[in-house]
């Protein structure tokens, strides 16, 4: 998915969707434009539809994804019986195999882990999948093919798994044996929220 200029597109949606935007520098770049706006008195109330619309694009922008497959996750989410639909909007999201292989710390961003599944180098269950948005469940266990456990985007993964881990509850990785699995279903406390999926919903409700 093209995505276009990554700081541009921060800022405007007010938050740092991108990893190379997840920087101090950039956080202190915000909080200025705040207060000049403040000062200025130039900020403007944003209308409902453009709050709705902000906050479903901080959220598409943060998993990477086309605003077909976006929509069509909407659709399941609110087609759920006896679920909250906010919950499952979120659930459906983080596991995707690409987020699941982002939150293992295997790659340094989402779009990286794209590429990592799209190119061969992940196995599901044992088989080589190259289906980036594969729906993934508890008990299914992830890999590094053997054929790309020496490829250069593997050297050191013990050492940098180790100084900077990034598994949470639901997910397991042991990066000496390059493999591990979703252990349960992710909740709004075991994997970041990337915006109000409440409102999200509230928009393709119009």
């Amino acid at each position: 998915m093209k995505i276009g200029p990554k700081y541009k597109i921060a800022k405007r949606l007010g938050a740092s969707v991108f990893p190379k935007t997840q920087t101090q520098k950039f956080a202190l770049s915000e909080e200025r434009a705040m207060m000049n706006k403040k000062r200025g008195g130039m900020r403007r109330n944003a209308t409902e539809f453009g709050k709705q619309l902000l906050e479903k694009q901080k959220v598409r922008m943060t998993y990477g994804i086309s605003e077909k497959q976006f929509s069509n996750y909407v659709a399941e989410a609110m087609g759920t019986h006896g679920a909250n639909p906010a919950d499952t909007l979120h659930r459906r999201l983080e596991l995707r195999l690409d987020n699941v292989i982002y939150r293992m710390g295997l790659a340094p961003s989402r779009r990286a882990a794209r590429q990592m599944v799209s190119h061969g180098h992940i196995t599901v269950n044992g088989v080589k999948t190259t289906i980036p948005s594969r729906a993934m469940r508890p008990g299914d266990k992830v890999a590094i093919r053997d054929g790309s456990k020496k490829a250069v985007m593997f050297e050191g993964l013990a050492e940098r798994f180790n100084e900077n881990p990034r598994l949470t509850t639901w997910i397991t990785f042991d990066a000496k044996s390059m493999q591990g699995g979703v252990e349960e279903y992710p909740t709004v406390d075991s994997a970041p929220v990337a915006g109000d999926l409440t409102t999200v919903l509230s928009f393709y409700s119009r």
